[in-house]
C-alpha cells in the first residue's frame, strides 16, 4: 500500500502549508518552556538529557527566569503564551508554586510535566492553589514495563496514584502520556482499557528516538511494522471515540495524516515554541540539542533572540539533504522534527518513509 497521503488529504496540506508560511512569519510565541532543573528521582532508559539525581548543573533561580517572563511581557499577550515547566522532574524543586503564583500575577497560564513520583495530594494542592492550569503524567504501559523504563519500582504506583487523583479535578487540563517501546506495545489494547477504566480522557502516544540513553537500548526502538501496527492501533482508538488520542508531534505521516492527529503534523519549535534550558540557552523545544541553541538569557535579550535568530527554525532548506533531498512530500514535512536531526543536520529518523 502506497503511504503518499490520498487527495483530499493533499488538499487539506496544501491549505496547511499556506498558513504555516503566515504562522513563520509573524512567529507569534505561545508556548514557552522552562527546563527548571536536571535533577530526576528516576532514571529512565530513554532519557534524552541524561538527567539524574545529582547533577553538576545548577537549577536556574526562578528571579532569573522570572526577568526573562518580565523582559517578554510588554511584547506579547500573557494570556496567549502558555509557560511549561520541564526538567528532569520539576517536582524535585520547591519553589515552583512561588514561581507559579508569580506568572499568575501576571496573568500567565502555566503548567508541568511529571513523572508522577513525588505527585501527593498535599502537593497536588499547592500546585492547584498557586493558580496552576495543567499538567501531564508519563504512565508507559503496566507496572512490569514502566517501572522497567523508568526504572524504579514505585514508578507505576505512584504515577497512578496521580493519575487517579487528578480524575478528581475538574478545572485543569490534564493528559496521559505513553513512550511506546517492544516492552509495552503488546499490551496497548489493555492499557488503552485500563486508561480508561480509571478515568483518563487525553492521551498522547510518543514513540522513542535514538539520542542520549535511547541510543544504547535496543528494546526501545519499534520495527517498520510494528511502527505502522501503532498507527493503525491509534486510528482504531480514535474511531472508537472512548478516549481522546493522538499520536505526538513526532513526524509527517503520509496517508495516516489528520487520523492519527487531530492536526496536520507540523513542528512549531522556534516558530511558537521556545524554550529557557537551565543553563540559560535560548532554544525551540528541549528535546532539540544544544547545537540549535539561539542565544543565552545570561548574555542575550530573548525576545531579540526570538525575533531575529531563529532562522533555522523557520526556513528548514537546510533539513533538504540525504533521503529528503529529493522526497516529494518535503514541502509538507519540511525534513521532520527539529529533535530528530544530529549535529550535522542529518535526519535521525523518517516516519513517513517508516510505514509499510
Amino acid at each position: 500500500m502506497s503511504n503518499k497521503p490520498g487527495l483530499r488529504q493533499r488538499l487539506g496540506l496544501e491549505a496547511f502549508r499556506a498558513k504555516r508560511q503566515q504562522q513563520k512569519e509573524s512567529h507569534e510565541l505561545r508556548t514557552l518552556f522552562w527546563e527548571c532543573t536536571l535533577r530526576c528521582n528516576v532514571a529512565c532508559r530513554h532519557c534524552g538529557s541524561d538527567c539524574r539525581a545529582c547533577v553538576e548543573q545548577a537549577d536556574m533561580p526562578k528571579e532569573d527566569f522570572l526577568r526573562v517572563i518580565d523582559s517578554i511581557t510588554p511584547h506579547v499577550d500573557t494570556h496567549r503564551v502558555f509557560i511549561i515547566f520541564t526538567g528532569g522532574e520539576p517536582l524535585m524543586r520547591k519553589d515552583l508554586e512561588i514561581c507559579g503564583r508569580e506568572l499568575y500575577r501576571r496573568e500567565y497560564p502555566w503548567g508541568i510535566v511529571t513523572n508522577g513520583l513525588h505527585l501527593s495530594r498535599q502537593r497536588l494542592d499547592s500546585l492547584l492553589q498557586a493558580g496552576m492550569h495543567s499538567i501531564t503524567v508519563s504512565l508507559d504501559g503496566f507496572e512490569d514495563a514502566h517501572n522497567w523504563l523508568r526504572c524504579h519500582p514505585l514508578s507505576f504506583q505512584r504515577a497512578t496514584e496521580a493519575i487517579r487523583m487528578l480524575t478528581g479535578e475538574e478545572e485543569i487540563i490534564w493528559d496521559v502520556v505513553t513512550c511506546v517501546n517492544q516492552n509495552n506495545i503488546e499490551q496497548l489494547p489493555a492499557f488503552r482499557d485500563f486508561l480508561i477504566g480509571i478515568g483518563v480522557r487525553r492521551w498522547r502516544i510518543f514513540t522513542i528516538f535514538p539520542v542520549g540513553r535511547a541510543a544504547e537500548v535496543p528494546e526501545l526502538q519499534l520495527s517498520d511494522k510494528q511502527f505502522t501496527g501503532l498507527l493503525d492501533f491509534i486510528v482504531s482508538t480514535r474511531q472508537e471515540g472512548k478516549i481522546q488520542l493522538n499520536f505526538a508531534c513526532e513526524g509527517f505521516l503520509g496517508r495516516y495524516e489528520m487520523k492519527a492527529r487531530d492536526y496536520f503534523y507540523h513542528c512549531n519549535a522556534g516558530i511558537s515554541v521556545a524554550s529557557v534550558r537551565v543553563d540559560g540557552s535560548i532554544s525551540g523545544c528541549p528535546s532539540i540539542r544544544a547545537n540549535y541553541n539561539q542565544g543565552n538569557i545570561y548574555r542575550d535579550d530573548f525576545m531579540q533572540v526570538w525575533n531575529e535568530r531563529f532562522v533555522p527554525f523557520r526556513d528548514r532548506e537546510w533539513a533538504r539533504q540525504g533521503e529528503c533531498a529529493d522526497c516529494s512530500m518535503f514541502r509538507y514535512c519540511e525534513g521532520n522534527g527539529m529533535h530528530l536531526h544530529d549535529e550535522a543536520g542529518r535526519l535521525l529518523v523518517c516516519h513517513y518513509r517508516r510505514i509499510e
